[in-house]
């Protein structure tokens, strides 16, 4: 300890500090955010400024939790406060990040997940010592729902007018009917928006997790998109069917004990000139390309779910949530793939094509 007093660099020690108070802020208010989002907080005070009590009326919630909820808010920029009128307020930002669901940035699934994986913690601490698995289907079901919500909003920002577009050929075959098979589909966000946009192609998604296929079916039909898209449950290295023109991974891979027999199957499962899209959390391939506030989000998850799920099936390769480009191609290779390339990214994704 004497030792270590003497190295002490002051600014660097309260930079520290400082970063703590953040983080153990950003926690404790993770609650916070849940609390808005179910109780319809940031919807009413979407529609302008308001005192606590005038949102406390509009949401019949009690106004001296509410005083309390805006006052936590504004100290973390999610909302803002004029102290003359005393009233708080949402810019557009605001609201598209907490008010609006269907908006490509809404954050409250990103919130559910969070305080999913501080309830898997203890298991998770257990699993640090036996190094035993933890499989997503053990994760509470917030996880499950906190995942779909966060995914689904760049989805829908993104897949359509994106990322299929940017793969070769692909876009004009799901036009004229082509079979896509989404893996580890989950609640079928990605499989539903497909469905929507291609409604002459076959579409059909896969998950191990049988509670979440039945989810995904139930929202194929509430999407009116039951006749169109299918749901089954089965493993990423058994899924049924042949002669796929997309082969689709969605956040997946990266959570499969045995990646490359993944890959493999994906492989049989193609139409000869068939394609293997890959979306994947962004890393880079160097521990050091990732220690950035995207990096740090997604070692966390890997951490709490990502990993642990792939050490609790067969194959144990647990590639984790910051895998990178080049170990991705590996994987594809040794899956049998010939061609292997960067359609297109974003600040949270990789998005890969490969090709026989």
């Amino acid at each position: 300890m004497h030792a270590i007093a003497q190295t002490v660099d002051n600014e660097r020690l309260e930079a520290l500090i400082g970063q703590v108070v953040v983080d153990c802020g950003a926690t404790s208010n993770a609650a916070l955010v849940l609390i808005g989002d179910e109780l319809g907080l940031y919807r009413a005070l979407a529609d302008g400024p308001l005192t606590p009590a005038e949102l406390a009326e509009r949401t019949s919630t009690a106004e001296r939790y509410v005083r309390e909820w805006l006052g936590a808010q504004a100290a973390s920029g999610y909302v803002g406060y004029d102290p003359d009128a005393e009233r708080y307020s949402m810019t557009p930002e605001q609201v598209m990040a907490f008010a609006d669901p269907e908006s490509p940035v809404f954050v409250a699934g990103a919130f559910e997940v969070a305080i999913g994986f501080v309830r898997a913690g203890e298991h998770i601490r257990e699993r640090f010592v036996s190094g035993d698995g933890f499989g997503w289907h053990e994760q509470d079901a917030i996880v499950h729902r906190g995942c779909e919500r966060f995914f689904r909003a760049g989805y829908q920002a993104h897949l359509v007018s994106e990322w299929i577009p940017a793969l070769d050929g692909v876009d004009e075959r799901l036009r004229a009917g082509g079979r896509v098979a989404d893996v580890g589909c989950g609640h079928g966000a990605s499989a539903i928006l497909i469905a929507q946009a291609y409604p002459a192609a076959e579409v059909v998604g896969f998950d191990y997790h049988d509670e979440s296929i039945a989810e995904a079916r139930r929202r194929a039909e509430s999407a009116w998109v039951g006749d169109r898209v299918r749901f089954e449950v089965a493993a990423a290295d058994a899924f049924p069917g042949r002669d796929y023109d997309l082969v689709a991974c969605f956040d997946s891979l990266h959570d499969m004990g045995d990646p490359v027999a993944a890959a493999r199957h994906v492989r049989e499962a193609l139409a000869p000139d068939g394609t293997w899209l890959l979306v994947e959390p962004r890393a880079g391939d160097r521990v050091e390309d990732n220690l950035n506030p995207v990096g740090r989000l997604y070692y966390a998850g890997s951490t709490l779910a990502c990993t642990p799920n792939a050490l609790s099936q067969d194959g144990h390769t647990a590639l984790g949530a910051q895998a990178g480009e080049a170990r991705l191609r590996r994987v594809a290779v040794a899956g049998g793939f010939s061609r292997f390339r960067r359609a297109t990214e974003t600040p949270f994704n990789l998005v890969l094509e490969a090709r026989p």
